[in-house]
């Protein structure tokens, strides 16, 4: 299979985008008026080379040395100097389809012209985008006001310095430019800040954890439409009337997800249409799960703007000739969008959490109480619920606004900072929480069903028992990695075999035949990327 390609200036670009250029080499081009653009910016640029106004990093020092102005014949050595005594990332690397889609992303950004960056420095970071030379980035070192820190690896490799992933190998920098048939590229005036001051590793996290946050939300809309049906739920709560009578933002997506999901379910016809009102877990799923897409829209708007836009400070303005200080590194939408979208994702735990626990409660479902067949001192699935607490528990923790912590750096003159790589990377933690409690419910979900269908064949309940399309599709997956629980056994390794089960490309190509083309935010991606747990 060959490369992706894209053409940088041709259309908008999409957090999709990003996902498809992070999972390996990618062949980029630049159109005419792109490379028009990035001309004329560099043209402004060595046009301010003599000026005697001071511009801030092309010839005057960073941060709290902005004072201090540079002699004409020491701005392009600085370009290096301040890459190198930048590169303060810590911690475990990033996993390598992140930095590749840092890489991307600050290519893009690039293309579009603010930075005035020089051509050959640009050319290099396409060809390593397309000749697999990925820079490794460590985890953290970055407080959302840009990541310049972080992006300093980047930089790095490009000089011959850092480290760099090529061929599935952690190199020295130079020796995996060597191994791509490249070389470093020498930094001219202005070059190295353009390179380095940009919130693309946000961007590159923002748009990975976004794919992830998209399949989740898929994910759980079909097992809470199975788990509907274990419970024997009233589904004309999902009637696009009432969801129109109130339509907050998301809800009427999330009806129509859920219609889905029970299309042709014996729930329309059978006892749960007699049923008036369900406990509020089930009863406002189009509420909860539509306030999580309206969330995951936001997020996703605020990071395609990101991608989109020339955040560079400071900024050539093409047009005029001038070159001025901005603040558009700062990435405050980013991240409270980020902790608006984990709060949310808690109300989605919070909810799987009471649907299972319903689910073995039999006064409510008319099913033995457990989920237990056995009855007497048996305890079915009720053990479990220590565990369901625990995760929801580590969710609702996940979903601190981490957006409020920052201490003031650079002798004070940097004293605000949105801390958005940590938003988002706590996000993504979640996530991985969230996912045990919806395979929790899938299990539980199944159980219940099984039961339902043994006492229909017995004579016990009202009318037939025929699946949605949503527990159609899951039943199998689940019971092809935990069978029927007949008497008291270990359940944590039921729950692992769903887990990985539920989580597969299998399961997650199953559910999007069924949801992806109904009409949300989280519809018609077609980069829906290998999920994966922290400990993989």
């Amino acid at each position: 299979m060959s490369e992706p390609s894209y053409t940088l200036g041709s259309a908008r670009l999409t957090v999709a985008d990003v996902v498809r250029a992070s999972r390996g080499p990618v062949r980029l081009a630049l159109t005419a008026e792109a490379r028009a653009r990035m001309e004329a910016a560099r043209a402004v640029v060595d046009a301010h080379l003599t000026s005697e106004a001071p511009v801030y990093g092309l010839n005057t020092g960073l941060g709290a040395n902005v004072g201090y102005r540079l002699p004409l014949d020491q701005i392009s050595g600085f370009q290096e100097q301040l890459i190198r005594g930048r590169v303060i990332g810590v911690g475990d690397l990033l996993p390598a389809e992140t930095c590749r889609a840092a890489l991307f992303c600050r290519t893009a950004g690039l293309a579009l012209g603010g930075a005035g960056i020089s051509l050959d420095v640009h050319e290099l970071m396409m060809a390593m985008l397309s000749r697999d030379v990925t820079p490794a980035i460590p985890s953290r070192g970055s407080i959302g006001a840009g990541d310049l820190g972080l992006m300093a690896s980047i930089a790095a490799v490009m000089i011959g310095r850092g480290e760099a992933v090529h061929a599935g190998r952690l190199l020295p920098g130079g020796d995996a430019l060597t191994a791509a048939g490249l070389r470093p590229v020498a930094l001219g005036a202005k070059d190295g800040l353009a390179l380095a001051n940009a919130s693309a590793v946000t961007a590159a996290m923002a748009s990975l954890a976004l794919d992830a946050a998209r399949t989740v939300l898929l994910v759980q809309a079909a097992v809470a439409g199975f788990a509907c049906d274990g419970y024997a739920a009233n589904p004309r709560i999902f009637d696009a009337r009432l969801a129109d009578a109130r339509p907050a933002r998301g809800q009427q997506d999330a009806a129509a997800l859920y219609r889905r999901a029970l299309e042709d379910s014996s729930s329309y016809t059978a006892g749960a249409a007699g049923r008036v009102q369900d406990a509020l877990c089930f009863r406002t799923l189009a509420q909860v799960t539509g306030t999580a897409l309206a969330a995951f829209a936001d997020a996703r708007d605020a990071v395609e703007t990101e991608l989109n836009s020339a955040a560079d400070n400071p900024l050539v303005l093409v047009e005029t000739g001038e070159i001025y200080s901005s603040a558009n590194f700062h990435t405050p939408a980013i991240a409270l969008a980020f902790d608006a979208l984990a709060i949310a994702m808690s109300y989605v735990a919070t909810a799987s959490a009471y649907r299972s626990i319903k689910l073995m409660t039999g006064r409510l479902t008319g099913l033995p109480d457990y989920l237990t067949p056995v009855g007497g001192a048996s305890a079915g699935f009720v053990p479990l619920q220590k565990t369901i607490s625990a995760l929801a528990a580590e969710v609702r923790m996940k979903a601190y606004p981490a957006s409020l912590d920052a201490i003031g750096v650079s002798d004070a003159v940097e004293d605000l900072a949105p801390q958005t790589p940590l938003v988002i990377r706590k996000f993504s933690e979640q996530l991985d929480v969230l996912r045990w409690l919806i395979s929790i419910e899938a299990l539980t979900a199944a159980q219940a069903w099984d039961l339902r269908v043994a006492a229909a064949g017995a004579g016990v309940g009202v009318g037939e028992t025929r699946l949605g399309r949503a527990g159609r599709e899951l039943e199998p997956i689940v019971r092809s990695a935990a069978s029927f629980l007949d008497e008291d056994r270990e359940t944590g390794p039921d729950v692992t075999a769903v887990h990985e089960a539920l989580w597969s490309e299998r399961a997650i190509t199953a559910v999007g035949t069924i949801l992806r083309d109904v009409p949300s935010p989280i519809a018609g991606w077609d980069a829906t990327s290998r999920v994966r747990s922290k400990s993989e």
